[in-house]
């Protein structure tokens, strides 16, 4: 979609949203993950998208597949990019080139539950994520697109999720 399409329908959208804001509240598409057989998992959308993952060798998966980490990361990257291409398009800035990279700090003694040295459970998520951004648009501002960048990213659904730190209900089925 062009930069121009992108814009129309954000504003189409807009305008639907503060008609009638009740709309926006919605149930997001379910990602289901099936264990594949040792750590292999494949998640699958309705769409028919499947996208295995596995775990490195050195913890008992295969490593030829990305990690789940790491689609936490791409997932992050991912929406940021696309919500600062919006944001962009809205703006009526053209963008000439847009990079973001996702990067965290895990460590493994959480996942395999070893105590640190206080004997408290080391945490298994992710620590220090973090977001580097390279953009470009010709004759827009550095400030103007730093500017651009933080709005984008502040109300970018993935990024928005792992700031507000957003609790995580789980339910189990025995079967």
């Amino acid at each position: 979609m062009k930069h121009q399409a992108i814009a129309d329908a954000m504003q189409r959208v807009r305008a639907v949203l503060q008609r009638r804001p009740e709309t926006g509240w919605h149930e997001d598409g379910p990602a289901i993950s099936r264990w594949a057989g040792g750590t292999r998992v494949v998640a699958s959308h309705a769409n028919g998208t499947q996208v295995p993952s596995d775990m490195p060798s050195e913890l008992g998966g295969t490593g030829d597949q990305v990690t789940p980490g790491w689609l936490f990361r791409a997932g992050l990257a991912s929406c940021a990019t696309t919500s600062i291409v919006m944001s962009a398009a809205a703006e009526g800035i053209e963008l000439t080139s847009l990079e973001v990279k996702a990067t965290s700090w895990s460590d493994a003694r959480g996942l395999v539950g070893v105590l640190d040295a206080a004997g408290h459970p080391v945490p298994a998520g992710p620590g220090d994520v973090q977001l580097a951004v390279r953009i470009h648009a010709e004759g827009v501002p550095p400030e103007r697109l730093r500017s651009l960048v933080q709005a984008a990213v502040a109300r970018s659904p993935i990024p928005n999720a792992v700031q507000a730190a957003t609790p995580l209900a789980l339910r189990i089925d025995t079967l």
